[in-house]
């Protein structure tokens, strides 16, 4: 079994819920956005600007107090671009034992940009790319 390490985890307060006690949508979205900034910088050590995220549909609501894992794994790295592939997942503590509930997943695509905030080489030019 392989050990699975979440790019970030958050625990998620009031502050992050709706009229109805389950967290923002948006909320999730801000966390994917980050989490996948944390492993493009693991490729290269850029500045990333978020260019697209792809098929975001949610399977299950998170909860006030559920401890949040966000997940990733690089999918493609493109000259200036970074495909990132988020698995958001919930811990719920009920009756003093943990439950995983798989929230939702992201594509997203992040590029490099220099202090122009032009688009840059993730890689210098003639390192490879894998």
């Amino acid at each position: 079994m392989t050990i699975r390490i979440p790019a970030i985890k958050v625990l998620l307060l009031p502050k992050d819920t709706n009229a109805y006690g389950t967290i923002f949508g948006g909320v999730i979205l801000s966390h994917i956005d980050l989490a996948s900034a944390v492993e493009a910088r693991k490729s290269a050590p850029h500045r990333y600007v978020t260019k697209a995220m792809r098929e975001v549909e949610f399977h299950a609501p998170v909860f006030l107090g559920d401890i949040v894992n966000f997940f990733t794994e690089t999918t493609r790295i493109g000259r200036t671009s970074i495909t990132v592939k988020v698995s958001v997942e919930a811990e719920r503590w009920g009756a003093g034992e943990g439950e995983r509930v798989q929230v939702t997943e992201a594509e997203v695509v992040l590029v490099a940009v220099d202090q122009h905030g032009h688009p840059t080489p993730i890689r210098r030019e003639g390192s490879s790319n894998s």
